[in-house]
Order: structure tokens, then sequence, then C-alpha cells
């Protein structure tokens, strides 16, 4: 009978860089270039149950229709929910502490989770009013809104 060999796991730090590129899609891209060019803000509006879906996609995610018409909404919104963040990781995009919220524009029927700044961190509530401020170097993605703050 051959004798059964184990092997001890061991661990090889290594780094792997991936370079690619992302199409945001018809209704994706709409939206970025408006916010970029425009600083207009857009969703998309279901022609079956009429919700509008902010960041607009493809797909109602209601009634599953096919989304090809968008609508301009907000610029002010309301906080649906937040949470501050006390602590630093590696792989947050900000210098603790800051606050993540769920704005939903007016107009729009769902929210999308953004930061919130220019805050007491002790005031900030749901149902807070909030206008976007936009970033001076633009680039066609989410952060040329570079975040809200109250009204």
């Amino acid at each position: 009978m051959e004798e059964i060999k184990h092997y001890e796991p061991f661990e090889v730090d290594q780094h792997l860089t991936a370079n690619s590129r992302y199409y945001a899609g018809r209704m994706g891209s709409r939206f970025y270039v408006a916010l970029r060019d425009q600083q207009k803000i857009l969703g998309a509006k279901c022609p079956k149950c009429n919700k509008v879906l902010w960041p607009p996609r493809s797909t109602c995610h209601v009634c599953f229709s096919e989304l090809t018409e968008t609508v301009e909404i907000g610029p002010l919104g309301t906080v649906e929910t937040f949470t501050v963040v006390t602590y630093n990781e590696p792989v947050q995009p900000r210098k603790a502490p800051f606050v993540y919220a769920v704005i939903r524009l007016d107009g729009a029927d769902t929210g999308m989770a953004h930061f919130l700044d220019e805050v007491d961190l002790d005031e900030v509530h749901i149902g807070m009013r909030v206008r976007p401020v936009f970033a001076r170097d633009r680039k066609a993605n989410i952060l040329d809104i570079q975040y809200f703050k109250p009204l």
C-alpha cells in the first residue's frame, strides 16, 4: 500500500492588479453624461407602473418592464436612513467619522446611498432635507455628486 503524504498549507503574499472597463449600459450612460455635462440627475420612469427609479436602470424592479425613458429628478431630496461611520478601515472611501445616507430625490420612488457632509453628526436625522454638492472636476461617475448637504 502506498504511503499518503500530508502537506501543510502555506501562504503567498501577492497583490494582483486587474485593469478593466465597465460599461454602464444605455440608461447608466445617459445618467452619468447628464450628471457630468449638465449637473442634472436623471431617473428612469416605468411605462407600466409609473415608478421613477434612481439611479436609472434598464428593468423596473417592481413590474420587470423594460425602462427606456429618463426624467429629471431632484436635485433636492430626503434622508430615508443613515449610518455614522466612526472607525477607519482600509476599504473605506473616507476617513472617519463620516455619514452614509440613503437619499430619495424629489420625483423618485427609490433612494440611493451617498455621502452626507457639512452637517453636525448629532443633527443627522431621517426626514432631513438635502441637496447635492457637485464636484468641480466631473468625470461621469457617481462621485460627480461629491456629497449631499442639509438645506
